[in-house]
């Protein structure tokens, strides 16, 4: 290994430290702070500076770094493959318990993000999702008297709705996911395709 391969490898561990410390400030309700970011993180204060000039910059890149491992989830169930309900029961699946990690880097990111820039963060995640309602829609699977933006709109309410009923202990986050998928495939479904499967 290189002295220039060396450096980046350090870099890397330290940038994914920083992220992780993040996740684990938000999620165990600590204060957020570029000191407590640099402590938990175990990394010099000119360290975390040196990757990142604000909060705001951890935090985009915290979402980011979700994403990305999101959407590998939902590319693992194959959105692409068989009818439309089943492949979007797969993703639902899929991302349910990497949604459960996600509760303290939600809040954060609402409280030092714009709006607009956690929806174009989550873009990538929208396309895939709509690419399977607007497959569904052209394939008679899923209702088409409504519009595939309004479907996506839904599903996104849906899944955060059952997400915050297991929060709260009102259900299980095993016992949540079959409600979450009924819900949603009762919902979207063509009436004709209701008894499949």
């Amino acid at each position: 290994m290189t002295a220039i391969d060396h450096r980046r490898a350090v870099a890397d561990r330290n940038r994914a430290a920083i992220l992780d410390a993040v996740e684990q400030l938000l999620n165990e309700r600590q204060a957020l702070n570029m000191a407590a970011l640099a402590q938990a993180a175990g990394v010099s204060r000119p360290t975390l500076y040196a990757h990142f000039k604000t909060l705001g910059e951890v935090m985009e890149a915290a979402v980011e770094r979700a994403v990305v491992e999101s959407l590998s989830a939902l590319e693992a169930a194959q959105p692409e493959v068989g009818p439309a309900d089943e492949a979007l029961g797969r993703m639902i699946e899929a991302s349910w318990q990497h949604l459960a990690k996600l509760d303290g880097l939600a809040r954060g990111a609402a409280e030092h993000l714009p709006m607009e820039q956690l929806h174009r963060a989550h873009g990538p995640l929208m396309a895939l999702t709509m690419g399977v309602f607007t497959r569904g829609q052209r394939d008679g699977t899923f209702r088409s008297d409504l519009p595939p933006d309004w479907l996506a709109r839904v599903y996104t309410a849906l899944v955060h709705a059952a997400d915050e009923m297991a929060r709260s202990k009102s259900a299980s986050r095993k016992d949540a996911l079959p409600i979450l998928k009924t819900s949603l495939l009762d919902l979207l479904r063509n009436d004709s395709t209701e008894g499949r499967g």
